[in-house]
């Protein structure tokens, strides 16, 4: 079930297995995008509010991005398995474990590197995101253990995240907001009507009174956002 339109409640639900596949299979990359990304153009699927990029990466050991660069996009990592080093041109080096959660605000400019330097595969979800305004200062964090259902607040973009860990039966409400995003990382929820299994997302306007409730456990990745940005 579809319902869809910027000017009033609508959920639209994406299903893992539509998702354009990229990277470098060959050189150990796997890469799902749920949006345009790269040679992949759609234009009917550009954007979720300030959301551009919604990623499932799988690298494998040894292997990674060399350095890139990236400029005025909130970048979200959030380690499913595996460890990412993450090293940039502001002279950050650390290592995302699972459980944390890593942004980068690239601001004005900033380049990166991203590698598993493990023995075991690296599996997260990367997201960018619009912010309101260009330009600034490059910043990066990570926030070490994400406790359950804080929202984590990007004010550069005008948008929260909050990492949902529910156990068997459990349930929690969808943020009341203009726009919310849901990403299902493990296990599977119901939304409303709606089944979402692993890889699975909804995307959600002006609805009121939702719940993700999961049958036998699940964690979910919940984007809260305001209207569209005035930038990008």
């Amino acid at each position: 079930m579809e319902r869809w339109g910027y000017g009033g409640p609508m959920i639209q639900v994406r299903r893992g297995q539509e998702r354009y596949r990229g990277g470098d299979a060959d050189a150990g990359i796997e890469s799902r995008h749920a949006f345009s990304f790269g040679p992949h153009f759609d234009p009917d699927n550009l954007r979720f509010g300030a959301l551009v990029a919604c990623n499932e990466e799988l690298l494998a050991p040894g292997v990674g991005f060399d350095e890139h660069p990236h400029r005025d996009t909130e970048i979200v990592t959030w380690v499913v398995e595996g460890e990412l080093t993450h090293r940039d041109s502001t002279g950050h080096a650390t290592t995302v474990r699972p459980g944390d959660l890593a942004r980068l605000s690239s601001a004005g400019g900033v380049r990166h590197v991203e590698r598993n330097d493990g023995t075991a595969p690296l599996r997260f979800v990367q997201m960018w995101l619009t912010p309101l305004a260009p330009g600034g200062e490059p910043e990066y964090e990570v926030v070490r253990e994400v406790a359950d259902g804080v929202p984590h607040r990007l004010p550069r973009a005008g948008a929260a995240l909050r990492v949902c860990r529910l156990g068997a039966g459990g349930r929690t409400a969808v943020p009341d907001a203009a726009r919310v995003y849901v990403h299902v990382v493990r296990g599977e929820v119901r939304l409303g009507a709606e089944h979402l299994v692993a890889g699975d997302a909804a995307r959600i306007g002006e609805e009121h009174g939702l719940e993700l409730v999961a049958p036998e456990g699940a964690e979910c990745l919940v984007w809260e956002m305001g209207p569209e940005p005035v930038y990008g």
